[in-house]
């Protein structure tokens, strides 16, 4: 089956004054880190990820820019006439958004990773991005001993290193769960990732590793963590599973509700001999919709 492509497959060269940005940065931008950042690292460098823009105006000549006006900014900066875009084939402008995202953390991965392949040293690109040499190689190394499945998940998502760190350590299936229970409960936290690997049982773990225990947690806190965690994993599955019933459940309820208040003989009923359940009524009705 035939898959198109959001974007044209190879960067193409464009002058940097037929790019038109779709926000306007204030001057104070010019003295942020991530600015300051940027600058360094096009500076030692030179640009590793391409902009992104839309399809050219055909009256106009120009592209909208949909990702990257940081960089443009200081490729402006620097006086550049050219720079290497990706063009997006869609015309459709309203879709840009689901494709935009902030740089995540596997991104990241992937431009160091290029940069390192093309040779430049890792002293050199540290000293761009400001960051030690030892951080530099765990973001490099990000995704080694992580599964394909559990990078998926993570792919647009911001997180530190160190929780590959604990996921690595865990089987390929394991790893999957976890990740699963990290962006359910919206905490890719180090912590929350080190506690999942505590509460691992032994035959998840690769081959090898033996879980790390607090000395401070005694060997049945441990027992009690894992079954915990287990009837955790299974109520979130169930409620994964029910959701979309349960949405359309409590739609229907409401509508339902609403209908029956708008009735004058029932609010009047309801008024004069169940205030508190009017009351509630009237809170699910007006409450915000659970589109999700």
């Amino acid at each position: 089956m035939a898959v198109s492509l959001a974007f044209v497959a190879k960067p193409l060269m464009l002058p940097i004054d037929r790019i038109l940005p779709s926000k306007i940065w204030p001057d104070a931008v010019f003295e942020t880190k991530k600015f300051k950042l940027i600058l360094a690292s096009i500076q030692e460098v030179d640009l590793i990820e391409p902009l992104s823009v839309g399809p050219v105006d055909r009256k106009t000549g120009h592209h909208l820019l949909l990702d990257g006006h940081l960089r443009l900014l200081v490729l402006k900066q620097l006086q550049r006439i050219e720079v290497p875009c990706l063009v997006a084939t869609d015309d459709e402008s309203y879709t840009y958004n689901n494709r935009v995202n902030r740089l995540s953390t596997i991104q990241e991965h992937y431009m160091i990773r290029r940069a390192l392949e093309r040779g430049v040293p890792p002293e050199r690109l540290a000293s761009a991005l400001c960051v030690d040499s030892a951080q530099l190689m765990r973001k490099a190394n990000l995704l080694n001993g992580i599964c394909a499945e559990a990078a998926e998940l993570l792919k647009d998502r911001q997180f530190s290193p160190e929780v590959s760190t604990a996921l690595r350590q865990m089987r390929p299936t394991r790893q999957i769960e976890c990740v699963e229970l990290m962006i359910a409960a919206n905490t890719l936290t180090v912590p929350y990732a080190r506690a999942l690997l505590m509460a691992t049982p032994s035959e998840m773990l690769t081959a090898g590793r033996r879980r790390p225990v607090d000395k401070a947690v005694s060997q049945e806190q441990v027992e009690r963590m894992e079954h915990e965690m287990a009837n955790l994993q299974d109520q979130y599955k169930l409620a994964e599973q029910t959701y979309g019933e349960d949405i359309l459940n409590l739609v229907v309820a409401r509508g339902y509700i609403g209908k029956l208040i708008d009735n004058p003989q029932v609010m009047r009923y309801l008024q004069k001999h169940h205030e508190e359940v009017l009351e509630q009524f009237q809170t699910i009705v007006q409450s915000v919709s659970m589109e999700g």
